[in-house]
């Protein structure tokens, strides 16, 4: 039996927006931090985004790239995302899987732990500045789309949050700006089960709210069927890329960090109200 696929549209034709070209001179003036994955319940790994924002803004932590694991199935809503509008609940709670919610806009993203491929940057606002929303996102995931490329994959940026490929779209970002940084997380689907995807996110069916903003409706592709690469070797080699380039120190989350985080998922990021901020 087929499994059903999400009524999507494709991307077939590179859009011409770059990464700006003193790209590597941003880069280059931060002494970069490395947090390696460690699975985490998906409403603590939202918190530790904003924690981690606001502490690089204040000039408590180095800039940061935060690479995500999950502990379970989850839909990840942007910020002004309507549940009813993005997810079957019914199924959703049959199935296990967690709704959350982040700080940053954009799409609905479906994660199963071993198919995502998730990180943050957290960084000074100052080096975006002089950029325009798209060339900002086309300069964070500049590096990715390099890597990506030098890995056969043939991928590039589509404005305004994609990194896309012939077959359709790679992965998504989103940003926040608050209290002197920006924060740009971007999430790639590494493997894909389409048909449970299918079942849970309402791409393509009827809107049942007049409230939020909808996910928009592309075309999915698997990275996993461009790369014969693991997903753990492939996270390896997209930041070993990196590192490569700048400086890039492997770090870990302090245990204040890590605390603060923990009440910010009891004050806020597991409450209804939150979850379901646009219901």
């Amino acid at each position: 039996m087929t499994s059903p696929q999400p009524t999507i549209i494709a991307a077939t034709e590179k859009i011409a927006v770059e990464a700006p070209a003193d790209a590597a001179e941003r880069w280059g003036r931060y002494d970069w931090r490395l947090i390696p994955g460690t699975p985490r319940p998906p409403h603590l790994n939202m918190a530790l985004d904003e924690v981690l924002t606001l502490r690089v803004g204040a000039g408590l932590r180095q800039p940061t790239i935060r690479v995500w694991k999950w502990d379970r199935r989850a839909i990840v809503l942007g910020r002004f995302q309507s549940v009813r509008n993005e997810v079957d609940e019914e199924v959703a709670a049959g199935e296990d899987i967690t709704i959350t919610r982040r700080i940053s806009g954009g799409g609905a993203m479906f994660i199963e732990p071993e198919g995502a491929i998730t990180w943050s940057i957290h960084a000074p606002e100052e080096i975006v500045a002089g950029l325009t929303f798209p060339e900002s996102y086309a300069f964070f995931d500049g590096f990715i789309v390099d890597a990506l490329r030098g890995l056969g994959v043939d991928a590039w940026y589509a404005p305004l949050n994609d990194v896309t490929s012939r077959g359709g779209k790679l992965g998504g970002a989103a940003q926040a700006r608050r209290g002197g940084a920006v924060l740009h997380h971007t999430t790639m689907a590494y493997a894909m089960n389409t048909s449970l995807m299918a079942r849970v996110l309402r791409i393509g069916r009827e809107k049942l709210s007049d409230k939020g903003v909808a996910s928009a409706e592309k075309r999915v592709s698997a990275i996993q069927a461009q790369t014969d690469l693991s997903r753990d070797d492939l996270i390896d080699a997209l930041f070993s890329h990196f590192g490569a380039r700048y400086r890039l120190t492997p770090d870990e989350l302090t245990a204040d960090e890590l605390a603060e985080a923990e009440r910010l998922v009891d004050d806020r990021f597991s409450t209804r109200p939150w979850v379901y901020f646009l219901p």
